[in-house]
């Protein structure tokens, strides 16, 4: 069997220490009547690449929700695999709106296995603020860097407006703030995706970034959001979920069932998955008090508040446009309002 996955250690390292431990014989998670074998890409193409494309090479996929509109003929919906009791009790058991992220014309089109979303991230010693009103003034004190790169110049304007960006007051404070902090910024730095700007921040390139999705590997401080006033932190759910292909599941439904089921157990998402560097998406990791736990203690009502991104096909590449229409945008110090302008055509004329 062929599985397909991301290429961070958050994406991989799980998975390959399940199989390794397959192929020794002696698997303390549970046996599978085959191992899988996962590939791995970069994660540009995790957020470009059509899954119903992949689906034509690879059996499980690891995939980002917003993708799934395009592909829904090429997977196989998980009320196909699971009586609706499991569903329930799967559901019941994530964080946030994870599993819901992953339903789409009412059926479940994949199964949360890594929960994310946008957060704060700094350096020693510094403390980002929990209001976007100070973040002016604040970053005019210390070395900021925004992350831009790829989709998250629209993810960032998306999380600035709680996901109504259509709105005008919204979308032109927004892109007004986001702006002001690029000034102050650095640029180049900010180009990056964030797993860039997290390398930059732990080799003490800069301070801090305001928004980007956290990786609770990194030896950074993580903390909520920041949101506007009387509003709740404003962030757009990431994270990955375990779509099934449909181009062999005749001949290995029970081999497919079998590793979905041993990959959502609470002793893989809770034991393995954190000491292996993954990211589990169970509630039970994101609710824990533990000394260890920082990070999720510290993001999950960011999490539980994250804006769930549109999953229409061809979502993905309009995402791409706006992205980098914003980012163009904003280097060019285009005005707030003739920018959204631009952005706003872009949707209504999709």
């Amino acid at each position: 069997m062929r599985g397909l996955t991301w290429d961070h250690p958050r994406g991989y390292a799980p998975l390959d220490e399940l199989t390794r431990l397959d192929l020794t014989g002696r698997n303390p998670y549970g046996t599978v009547p085959e191992p899988i074998v996962w590939d791995r890409q970069p994660l540009e193409g995790f957020e470009s690449e059509p899954i119903a494309r992949l689906c034509e090479t690879y059996d499980v996929l690891v995939v980002d929700h917003p993708g799934l509109g395009a592909a829904v003929e090429a997977l196989v919906p998980m009320e196909e695999l699971f009586e609706p009791d499991e569903l329930a009790a799967l559901r019941a058991g994530s964080a946030g709106r994870c599993f819901d992220s992953y339903r789409l014309d009412g059926r479940q089109w994949a199964l949360p296995l890594d929960a994310a979303t946008q957060v704060a991230a700094a350096g020693p010693g510094v403390r980002v603020p929990a209001d976007w009103t100070e973040m002016a003034g604040f970053a005019r004190d210390v070395r900021m860097v925004l992350c831009l790169g790829g989709p998250h110049a629209f993810l960032m304007f998306c999380a600035l407006c709680s996901g109504d960006f259509l709105d005008v007051e919204a979308g032109a404070r927004a892109l007004e703030l986001m702006a002001e902090l690029l000034a102050a910024a650095d640029t180049s730095m900010s180009m990056r995706n964030p797993i860039g700007v997290l390398d930059a921040l732990a080799a003490g390139e800069a301070d801090c970034c305001p928004l980007l999705y956290g990786y609770a590997t990194y030896p950074l401080a993580f903390s909520d959001a920041p949101a506007w006033p009387g509003r709740p932190p404003g962030s757009v759910l990431g994270g990955t979920g375990l779509a099934v292909s449909r181009r062999r599941i005749g001949t290995i439904r029970e081999a497919v069932r079998a590793h979905l089921r041993r990959l959502l157990t609470e002793p893989v998402q809770t034991g393995l998955f954190p000491a292996t560097g993954g990211q589990p998406a169970t509630r039970a990791v994101w609710e824990s008090a533990g000394e260890g736990d920082s990070f999720y203690r510290g993001t999950r009502a960011t999490l539980e508040a994250a804006w769930v991104r549109p999953r229409f096909p061809g979502y993905i590449a309009l995402q791409g446009r706006s992205s980098a229409l914003i980012r163009d945008g904003l280097l060019a110090r285009v005005p707030a309002r003739d920018l959204l302008k631009q952005v706003h055509h872009e949707w209504r004329h999709r």
